[in-house]
This record gives structure tokens, C-alpha cells and sequence, in this order.
């Protein structure tokens, strides 16, 4: 009988904001993030870098981390849409991958939801649709009456 090598754990996880969605798949590995193929630590600007590292900063903080490959690939929206549907992407991938037995860690999430509950929960908010009689979803034409 042939040897059967052991299978690698790995985890996919989705994240969405207004038209944006990002698709993460966690796997064992050096503990690098890329985002469309591209590492983490060059995208731009600097204020949706940070933003879309504080689920790994957290991770870290809480030793959460360790050795797990992060690959995300993005499209639709904005560059803040994306970045927060990124950021919600590898927050619900980390809490899934380091779960044991039962799926979930408590603990991981449990920081997240108290740091920032859009971690965990995708922003159901939409665009509005533009109405007639207007030029957009409120503005409408005025009208005097004199």
C-alpha cells in the first residue's frame, strides 16, 4: 500500500463591502499575505494598509498567527470598499483556521467583535437606486408654485 501523505488544512473565506468582495484561502505555511498577488505590506494607500492589517495585528498580539499562508484575491468597488471587505475576508479566515475541533476560536473572535464588529460582519449597506422625476436617489426637481 502506498503512503499516504497527510492533507494540509485549509481554509477559504469571503468578505464583503457595498460592490467589493474579497476571497481569502488560509493554508499552512511561512505566514505570508497576498493580496491579488501582490504582498500585503506594498498596498497603497497607506491608510487602507493599515486598516486592512489590523485583523493580523490582533492575530499576532494573541499569538494567532503563526505559519498560516493568507492568499486574497479582490474585485469590484472602490479601494476602501475592497480594503474593508479584505479586512473581513481574513478576520473570519483566521477565526475558522484556528478553531479546533468545533470550527471556531472564541477567544480570536471574540477580540475581534470587540475591536471592531465590521471584522466578522459583512456591511449590508447598498447603494441607492436613482428614482424618476430626479437626478439621483433624493435630489429631485424644484418646484415653485408661483
Amino acid at each position: 500500500m502506498m503512503a499516504r501523505k497527510k492533507q494540509q488544512k485549509s481554509v477559504q473565506s469571503s468578505g464583503k463591502r457595498k460592490t467589493a468582495v474579497a476571497r481569502a484561502s488560509l493554508k499552512a505555511g511561512k505566514g505570508r499575505v497576498r493580496v491579488n498577488s501582490a504582498p500585503i505590506e506594498i498596498l497603497s494607500p497607506s491608510l487602507a494598509r493599515r486598516k486592512a492589517m489590523e485583523p493580523l495585528i490582533i492575530a499576532d498580539a494573541m499569538k494567532r498567527l503563526s505559519k498560516v499562508d493568507i492568499s486574497i484575491t479582490t474585485l469590484g468597488g472602490g479601494i476602501m470598499g475592497q480594503t474593508d471587505a479584505i479586512r473581513t475576508a481574513i478576520a473570519r479566515g483566521l477565526v475558522h483556521y484556528n478553531g479546533g475541533k468545533e470550527g471556531i476560536d472564541e477567544e480570536l473572535r471574540d477580540e475581534y467583535l470587540r475591536f471592531d464588529r465590521s471584522l466578522l460582519v459583512n456591511d449590508p449597506r447598498r447603494k441607492e437606486a436613482k428614482h424618476q422625476l430626479g437626478r439621483g436617489a433624493r435630489r429631485k426637481k424644484q418646484k415653485s408654485y408661483r
